[in-house]
């Protein structure tokens, strides 16, 4: 009789395994590191708090990096699994250094207006030549993007103007300070800076999309995975992306309350986080079509030219797969 019992308890055992083994995996603790001082803050605060990622099943434990390069130093020392929103150009970087990280989730764009102020003499893009113009450090994407768009589009050399790096708030104090004639800003900033009236000259997804002859915006952020991780957990990161996805969905639809969790994560005032999630639709994507990758290669072209760097990215470092998986689920 107890051979039986012990029996029957053994098969017991061994279903609740087979039954519980799903679970457990997706169940696994997923670290997942984001910037939480720059644009990528409200994606990364929206799925945090709103618990995307939790809704799929998914155990997260948030990894927050207040400079920019953070979540991708961590997953080159492997110390997270996932840094959500990374800068394009350095992850592809990494990998073009060897560092085993896949890139599948396209999570930013890379959005802002050249713009002047509104009693400026500027009229046009060509009218920036011999011109001090403010924009992002070299070696940051938009730098590379902008230098590449007033040369191919508008035949303005770098050495035709010259150029006033900064960080965003500096860049638009420049400007207003009339210490610089023309300022490449995103469109938040834009919407922060009040009453300054300003003018625009030109977008950087428009004359990207000109540039490249293609529908697929320049890309600022990525999402990365490391690779070991990812081979283990595929359903996992698919999930993730399910997330991501919905997250999106949600702020466009909530931008009332994406500016509620802006003020409690980043310590925002009221105006400035209602004009932060004004402009969600502008910035964010969750896509990783043939298109994306098309455009963070041609990025990644432009800015290698600039910086010297000789090393591509391998096409396996561009993984498809969870992308395509994730819109399979529900």
């Amino acid at each position: 009789m107890k051979t039986k019992q012990w029996t029957r308890l053994v098969a017991v055992a061994a279903l609740s395994i087979t039954v519980l083994t799903p679970r457990q995996l997706l169940a696994q603790k997923m670290k997942v590191g984001y910037w939480t001082s720059g644009f990528s803050l409200g994606f990364g605060a929206v799925m945090e708090q709103v618990k995307f990622a939790e809704k799929e099943g998914l155990n997260i434990e948030w990894v927050k990096f207040a400079e920019v390069n953070g979540p991708t130093r961590a997953i080159v020392s492997n110390a997270i699994d996932v840094a959500f929103a990374a800068p394009s150009t350095n992850s592809m970087g990494i990998a073009a250094d060897g560092v085993p990280v896949k890139i599948v989730l396209a999570t930013q764009v890379a959005e802002a207006q050249i713009v002047v102020s509104d009693g400026s003499p500027i009229k046009t893009m060509t009218d920036l030549k011999g011109k001090k113009v403010g924009m992002s450090p070299p070696g940051s994407a938009n730098h590379a993007i902008t230098t590449a768009i007033l040369d191919l589009n508008f035949g303005i050399k770098p050495n035709d103007y010259s150029i006033a790096p900064g960080n965003e708030a500096q860049l638009a104090q420049f400007l207003i300070q009339k210490k610089i004639d023309a300022g490449v800003l995103r469109s938040v900033t834009i919407a922060q800076m009040g009453d300054v009236k300003l003018r625009r000259l030109g977008g950087l997804v428009d004359e990207w999309k000109k540039l490249t002859k293609s529908d697929a915006p320049p890309i600022l952020a990525v999402t990365i995975a490391y690779s070991d991780y990812l081979a283990k957990n595929p359903d996992a990161a698919a999930k993730f992306i399910v997330a991501a996805r919905n997250a999106l969905q949600y702020g466009s639809k909530n931008k009332p309350r994406v500016a509620e969790i802006l003020q409690k994560a980043a310590n925002m005032n009221a105006t400035d986080s209602r004009a932060y999630a004004s402009q969600w639709d502008g910035a964010y994507i969750a896509t990783f079509e043939s298109q994306d990758i098309a455009s963070l290669k041609r990025m990644y072209d432009i800015v290698k030219a600039a910086s010297g760097a000789t090393k591509d990215p391998p096409d396996s470092a561009f993984d498809t797969g969870p992308y395509t998986r994730s819109k399979q689920m529900k």
